[in-house]
């Protein structure tokens, strides 16, 4: 029997899941696990590149934990583990800090996207957290990466750190690739199809989260923007219509319907009926994961079981990779 490849993804615990969290990375997790060796981790280390607070980001983590869980992943058959447990992490991070140049970190689309949010607040980390990323990832020798388009370029980054290293040193990193669904890889706000769906923004009408109240999301698809055309259809057309395009692509996620099938369910029904259904899909797929979460949630020595379980086991894979990093660029064993 051929051995499983290695899979690793994370997300910040910086704010609450959203339904774009689910259907970008999150539902395309659990179905991963049977073919590949998976590591799935909350990026707590990233999470402070940007202000926390503490008890909040201590509570999001635990909630982010038990939604993983709730949303497919068994602790029995991939590793769940917190990042800050893994000292390996930081360590390696700041070893590929020395590999990457600094045009590449300050070429970074994220950096100026988050510099220009956080002017009060442009730290040394929100510069070269680029480098942590490609050591979470050169960490496990994963062979895929799963991401969002928006997230391809730091793999690109580990890609040139893992060509820069080997090139030196030999064969010490395994060359990622990054793998992008095909089907809800993008959700965009609710208020504003122009931005991504956003968890990091508290209070904002535009995002869904995983345990929001069935009326707050009946709520929020009510008032999702469309747009101010005469004709009021149904129709997918992301660039003359991008309110109604997302709206399309959510329901169409949610359902597993094609666009065409959802033009002709609304034909001639207008916004006024199609919003609600998007609201209501959304609702009942979401219902089973909240009851699944909460239940978790409820049950904290069980949680604490499976993030020390799971730091046990990524630590073990990560040593490896870090002894052998440490012993090619020259460092005394311990």
């Amino acid at each position: 029997m051929d051995e499983k490849k290695t899979m690793l993804s994370g997300i910040k615990p910086s704010g609450d899941l959203t339904l774009g969290s689910y259907l970008g990375p999150l539902r395309h997790w659990p179905k991963m696990i049977e073919e590949y060796d998976c590591y799935y981790f909350m990026a707590d280390l990233h999470a402070i590149t940007v202000r926390q607070n503490p008890a909040d980001l201590r509570r999001r983590t635990l909630e982010q934990l038990a939604q993983y869980i709730a949303c497919g992943l068994d602790p029995e058959k991939c590793t769940i583990f917190v990042q800050s447990h893994v000292h390996q992490h930081a360590e390696l991070g700041w070893v590929l800090n020395c590999y990457a140049m600094f045009g590449e970190l300050s070429r970074m689309t994220q950096f100026k996207d988050k510099s220009a949010k956080n002017a009060d607040n442009i730290n040394g980390g929100l510069f070269t957290y680029p480098s942590l990323m490609a050591a979470d990832i050169l960490l496990y020798q994963p062979d895929i990466v799963p991401v969002g388009e928006d997230q391809k370029q730091h793999v690109e980054l580990a890609r040139n750190i893992v060509q820069r290293f080997n090139g030196v040193y030999g064969d010490v990193f395994k060359m990622p690739e990054p793998y992008i669904p095909k089907v809800g890889a993008r959700i965009m706000s609710l208020t504003n199809p122009g931005a991504k769906m956003s968890k990091s923004e508290n209070g904002d009408t535009g995002r869904v989260t995983l345990m929001d109240d069935p009326e707050d999301i009946m709520r929020k698809f009510k008032r999702a923007v469309t747009d101010s055309d005469t004709e009021r259809c149904v129709r997918y057309d992301p660039e003359n219509k991008p309110g109604v395009a997302n709206l399309m692509s959510i329901y169409s996620a949610v359902t597993g319907r094609s666009f065409e099938e959802i033009e002709r369910e609304f034909d001639g029904l207008g916004y006024g009926k199609f919003k609600p259904a998007v609201g209501e899909a959304v609702v009942e797929m979401l219902r089973p994961i909240q009851e699944e979460a909460r239940r978790i949630l409820a049950d904290r020595a069980y949680l604490e079981s499976v993030y020390r379980e799971g730091a046990e086991k990524a630590s073990r894979m990560a040593e490896k990779t870090l002894r052998k990093v440490y012993k090619k660029i020259g460092f005394v064993a311990r």
